[in-house]
């Protein structure tokens, strides 16, 4: 006798869009609820290692508040200098992943919102009042491109240090097939980046791209939801952040209220 899979995602395939090398925390909560797994990397990471960059980072590391918009953000820094607070100077992170990320470097005090996205970085009560300040934006280009003139709009003047590039790269043959072979079982997109669901819908053959769709997605912010209803996928819920725990208890939350 066959006895049946309890686990709440069983039967189910999550589909990440981490960064290429990005996904094994995804993949190993995912398969502890029971799920199938397919990655699907529309982006990699490229640390940007040369003297420029490291002068920029440099100057904007004196600035009043230092505002950093991702763990490959700090990664990035590190790789370049060794990270320390000056005195008076105030840390921000805009999720509890790169407030962590900032601990295990070596800043010992950093504030982050509940709520982890650019809105949430931009209510938290220190960054509020900033004219006549210096800010320095640890990030990437593209994406957060709020933060910038948000900050600029209350007063500071932002250094801003582009440490890293997202480079678009193409799925992996292997897993669009996984993809394919998957059907007809439920699939959850786990989604945490507009860009790099753009970039993957830009970049799939049409019989996955039919596939893709009929995922669910659980979605890092309200603003995430509406892009994958925009783009066709057929229902999405709103996580709690874009932490692989909360992406994925908003899909447990999600199959045991429809009863799947």
């Amino acid at each position: 006798m066959v006895v049946p899979d309890s686990r709440p995602l069983a039967g189910c395939y999550v589909i990440s869009l981490r960064p290429a090398g990005a996904h094994a925390a995804l993949r190993r909560a995912a398969t502890r609820l029971g799920a199938g797994f397919i990655p699907l990397s529309s982006l990699r990471i490229v640390l940007d290692k040369d003297a420029a960059t490291a002068a920029q980072l440099g100057q904007a590391l004196q600035a009043e508040h230092v505002v950093v918009t991702s763990p490959n953000a700090v990664r990035a820094a590190q790789a370049l200098q060794p990270l320390r607070a000056a005195a008076g100077q105030r840390w921000h992170a805009v999720g509890a992943g790169t407030a962590a990320a900032l601990r295990r470097a070596g800043i010992d005090h950093v504030s982050a919102p509940s709520r982890m996205d650019s809105e949430g970085l931009l209510a938290l009560p220190g960054l509020e009042a900033l004219a006549d300040t210096t800010l320095a934006l640890l990030t990437a280009p593209g994406g957060r491109g709020l933060l910038q003139p948000a900050f600029e709009s209350r007063g500071a003047r932002v250094l801003r240090a582009d440490l890293y590039r997202r480079e678009p790269i193409r799925p992996r043959a292997d897993a669009l097939q996984r993809l394919l072979d998957s059907a007809p079982a439920p699939l959850w997109l786990a989604l945490s980046s507009g860009e790099a669901l753009q970039n993957l819908l830009a970049a799939v053959p049409p019989d996955a791209l039919r596939r893709l769709r009929q995922a669910r997605a659980a979605c890092a912010s309200q603003r995430l939801a509406v892009l994958a209803q925009q783009e066709g996928f057929s229902g999405t819920v709103v996580a709690d952040g874009p932490r692989p725990a909360q992406l994925l208890a908003a899909m447990v939350r999600a199959q045991q209220s429809s009863g799947d």
